[in-house]
């Protein structure tokens, strides 16, 4: 008997269970859509890629003026990371990569000229990273002519309402087989 009492009840629960999940129910007024969480990113304005474009031509430009402040000018003050070509083997914070770039110009005091191409920018609310190609072209104080084609890959912050490079990484190739750098690295 306690074993159909049981078994009675069950059914009972399942019946009510089903008749719940089945039965029609009266419409309820509609609710809000549900908002996204506050961390889930919006897709980007067609201004941001734009304004990336123009921050790494106004650094080309910067560049080829030998300018380190204007360089140093887009790239975050705090935190900012880079693995450059050069030695050491990392830059972290704005001060030391700034030397660095102050380092290279003492070195080529003559004309320097990068080209840049394959510019990918991909954005993601304020959050965005890019890949390219630079081909630069420098002369040392003796006139000598060296040429560096080196593949950059940067990471973006649309920082008090700018874009700025937080982090960035310059390599070339290596011959694995010689361990030598392939400082044109054609395709």
């Amino acid at each position: 008997m306690h074993n159909l009492s049981k078994l009675a009840a069950t059914l009972v629960v399942s019946f009510v269970v089903v008749g719940a999940v089945s039965a029609p129910t009266p419409a309820a007024p509609a609710a809000a859509a549900p908002t996204a969480p506050a961390a889930a990113a919006k897709p980007a304005g067609p201004s941001d890629k734009a304004q990336i474009e123009a921050l790494e031509r106004g650094l080309i430009a910067a560049f080829s003026a030998k300018n380190a402040d204007k360089i140093m000018s887009y790239y975050t003050h705090d935190g900012l990371f880079v693995f450059d070509v050069t030695p050491p083997r990392e830059y972290v914070g704005w001060a030391a990569y700034k030397k660095d770039w102050e380092d290279l110009f003492g070195v080529y005091a003559g004309p320097a000229t990068v080209q840049l191409s394959e510019l990918s920018i991909t954005v993601v609310g304020s959050v965005a990273y890019g890949h390219s190609i630079q081909d630069g072209h420098f002369t040392l104080k003796d006139g000598t002519a060296t040429e560096l084609v080196v593949r950059v890959t940067d990471v973006y912050r649309k920082l008090g309402g700018k874009w700025k490079i937080v982090q960035e990484h310059i390599s070339v190739p290596v011959d694995l087989g010689t361990m030598k750098p392939d400082p044109l690295s054609k395709p």
